[in-house]
């Protein structure tokens, strides 16, 4: 992993998910450099260089965008956009909910929350595929974050 800077933070407990997101990122070649945590608690730890990443990082760490599930053990994706919504040195960082959850109640929380967008996984592999290329090429080369 390069500790030197992060496109792209995927936060996603199902093996074959993240595999799949991330081979369409690079098939797609939209990112060179993502961490893969398997959880929310993994997550936080990175975005707020605790526990296993306290040693790990420096501000150039800070992820341009955060692909985030909703249902991981330990710590669940909503908890996880709260605390990096709530916290003014995180809260710019767009977060995309990438989830099975089709629910009105998670879709409404996670907006509430400050989630920049909410997109329930496409079945098959070919759009699954599609979609996370799509997100890739908005928010990394199209969408304009504020300086720091």
């Amino acid at each position: 992993m390069n500790h030197h800077s992060v496109d792209i933070l995927l936060v996603e407990d199902s093996s074959n998910d993240a595999e799949l997101a991330i081979r369409a990122l690079k098939k797609s070649n939209l990112v060179n450099n993502l961490v893969h945590v398997k959880d929310g608690e993994e997550a936080l730890e990175f975005i707020f260089a605790t526990g296993r990443f306290a040693n790990t990082r420096n501000i150039d760490m800070t992820p341009k965008l955060i692909l985030l599930d909703i249902q991981m053990p330990k710590v669940n994706g909503i908890e996880v956009l709260e605390k990096i919504k709530s916290n003014p040195a995180t809260s710019s960082i767009p977060i995309v909910i990438l989830t099975s959850s089709k629910e009105n109640p998670d879709i409404q929380k996670c907006y509430a929350l400050g989630a920049n967008s909410y997109i329930v996984k496409p079945v098959n592999f070919e759009s699954f595929a599609e979609a996370i290329k799509h997100i890739g090429y908005y928010w990394l080369l199209l969408n304009q974050p504020p300086v720091k």
